[in-house]
């Protein structure tokens, strides 16, 4: 199993970007996958997640401006930021699990998003 993703990078405040989360080994389709990010000196937080059946969960402090989703064919998870802010600066990692399991077991290695 391995997920890769990609898609960070430094943007001013306002700015734009989109990760991806390309998947081997996990169909995104039958497994449950989330968002995390980790700002320096804080905790991990999940950020968006996504069901089987793609209805998508968020966070309160993106909720009005991110946008998860999925392309089940391509075995790719998204993540759209707009309007970023800089309190959105934080390593981005993408984790799926089996819906039934309580942790997600399968985790990237990250994309940095930094925002000034």
């Amino acid at each position: 199993v391995q997920l890769v993703e990609s898609g960070g990078g430094s943007v001013q405040a306002g700015g734009f970007l989109r990760l991806s989360c390309t998947t081997s080994g996990v169909s995104v389709s039958d497994y449950c996958m989330a968002w995390y990010r980790q700002a320096p000196g804080k905790e991990r937080e999940g950020v968006a997640a996504l069901d089987t059946s793609g209805v998508p969960t968020y966070t309160h402090s993106v909720r009005d401006r991110f946008i998860v989703s999925k392309d089940n064919a391509k075995n790719v998870m998204f993540l759209v930021m707009p309007s970023l802010k800089p309190e959105d600066t934080a390593m981005y990692s993408c984790a799926a699990r089996r819906c039934w399991n309580v942790r997600y077991n399968y985790w990237g290695q990250g994309t940095q998003v930094t925002v000034s």
